[in-house]
């Protein structure tokens, strides 16, 4: 079995502005996704707010903030295990991602 992240980007301002009852639906959604495919799940986290994000360059300049600006910002992941890319996108495919979309990346195995 190899090992993926599925990384999940969406709009940051409609999670901060989301009402207590899109919060709960995504959560639902998330906890459903957990059960259908926990054995496949290895971990994942939401991530807080890229506002609280520090970025550390090579010449070592730390800035606030993420590492470049972009619209749909990186939320949280799944570490998962699949048998193949195919397996890992059909996974992917049923997580949650209302306003954005999901990345899925092989994770590298070094022995």
């Amino acid at each position: 079995m190899a090992k993926y992240l599925i990384l999940i980007h969406g709009d940051e301002q409609a999670w901060e502005n989301a009402t207590p009852a899109e919060f709960d639906a995504m959560m639902t959604a998330h906890n459903a996704f957990a059960a259908k495919h926990g054995p496949a799940i290895l971990g994942g986290e939401a991530l807080q707010s890229t506002k609280t994000a520090t970025t550390i360059r090579t010449d070592g300049t730390i800035t606030d903030g993420p590492f470049a600006e972009i619209k749909e910002a990186l939320g949280g992941y799944y570490l998962i295990q699949a048998a193949d890319l195919d397996e890992a996108i059909a996974v992917a495919k049923d997580c949650p991602m209302p306003d954005g979309g999901v990345e899925v990346r092989p994770i590298m195995e070094f022995e």
